[in-house]
């Protein structure tokens, strides 16, 4: 085979280089009952970046917490799927995996609600970007739970 026909091969296998970066960015909650706030949060969660992951929290991890969601784990990672904002939903086993997650995902942006101010920063500083996002004033998510949990919402 001629020379030049292997370098031109060569060239078309071998990969291309990554010239643009992806901004990766990652959020982490229980997104149970799903609403506006959540929304927004995602919304501006990504305008952070190229590429946004959700670490979901398992039916198991809640509970450790001492939860109980109203939709099991995969009800809610097919609502997350359904959102135009979210790239990657992936489940939230333990507390101490935000770190080894940045690592994995190759993160570049930690996003959370400011319900969380400085919860986070001894463990994930220097390994990326932390922001805290303010919560959407007008949702009260705890209300929406009593709700749901009246006679009259269980009839819906």
């Amino acid at each position: 085979m001629p020379l030049v026909l292997v370098s031109f091969i060569q060239k078309l296998t071998a990969p291309i280089p990554r010239t643009i970066q992806m901004k990766r960015v990652i959020t982490y909650g229980s997104f149970d009952l799903l609403h506006y706030g959540h929304i927004e949060l995602l919304r501006r969660a990504k305008a952070m970046g190229d590429y946004l992951i959700v670490a979901l929290s398992t039916d198991e991890f809640s509970a450790s917490k001492g939860k109980q969601a109203y939709f099991s784990y995969e009800q809610r990672k097919v609502m997350l799927e359904a959102v135009r904002y979210v790239d990657l939903v992936v489940p939230e086993r333990t507390w101490g995996q935000k770190s080894q997650d940045i690592d994995k995902y190759g993160i570049d942006v930690f996003v959370i609600g400011d319900d969380w101010v400085d919860t986070f920063d001894e463990q994930l500083e220097g390994r990326c970007e932390i922001v805290y996002l303010p919560r959407t004033p007008e949702i009260d998510a705890s209300r929406m739970k009593e709700c749901c949990d009246t006679e009259e919402a269980r009839v819906l």
